[in-house]
């Protein structure tokens, strides 16, 4: 008797430490996948406000989409070019400002929301705009609103599949009223 309830002793303990060790590396694997998406998001908003076209592109997987305020864009390269043309916006709004010091754009995001399944993910973040293109170059909130992202992991690095652009200044992209965070 003493035998068995040793090894049903030990069958639990087994089973309690496998398991833990599955949570132990569950968490650690989720950790460095929102680490990893993070960084993901972060690269974005520098090539945004840089307006680095190859950078930008680079976020998003060869067939990955862009739905924004300017459209839908498919496919690494079209972004690329959409970028581009974004970029050639922007430098005429500084050609036409003092010389000095131009304006600039900077984008921030917060409230991020993400979940993991294995290769794919989905997120949510808030995202709001700052701006300087008044006379004396002082910082307004110019535009918020919020991202919704399908992302797959290619080659070890995550990458967006589809990134849609809600923006609460523009009716056709205001949030409605469902919670976006699921």
């Amino acid at each position: 008797m003493h035998k068995l309830i040793a090894a049903i002793a030990a069958l639990i303990a087994s089973v309690s430490i496998a398991y833990a060790a599955t949570q132990v590396m569950y968490d650690n694997n989720y950790a460095r996948d929102r680490a990893e998406i993070e960084d993901l998001q972060a690269r974005y908003m520098f090539a945004l406000d840089w307006q680095d076209a190859d950078l930008y592109a680079s976020t998003f997987t060869k067939d990955g989409v862009l739905d924004w305020a300017g459209g839908v864009v498919k496919g690494r390269d079209a972004i690329r070019k959409e970028v581009q043309g974004m970029k050639a916006t922007f430098d005429k709004r500084a050609a036409s400002e003092a010389p000095e010091r131009p304006s600039r754009l900077r984008h921030f995001i917060s409230n991020i929301v993400i979940k993991v399944h294995g290769d794919t993910a989905t997120g949510r973040a808030y995202w709001f705009e700052f701006d300087d293109n008044i006379r004396d170059r002082r910082p307004y909130l110019g535009a918020y609103g919020h991202y919704d992202d399908e992302m797959r992991k290619v080659d070890g690095h995550w990458l967006f599949t589809r990134r849609r652009i809600n923006n609460e200044m523009m009716d056709s992209r205001a949030a409605g009223n469902t919670n976006p965070a699921w």
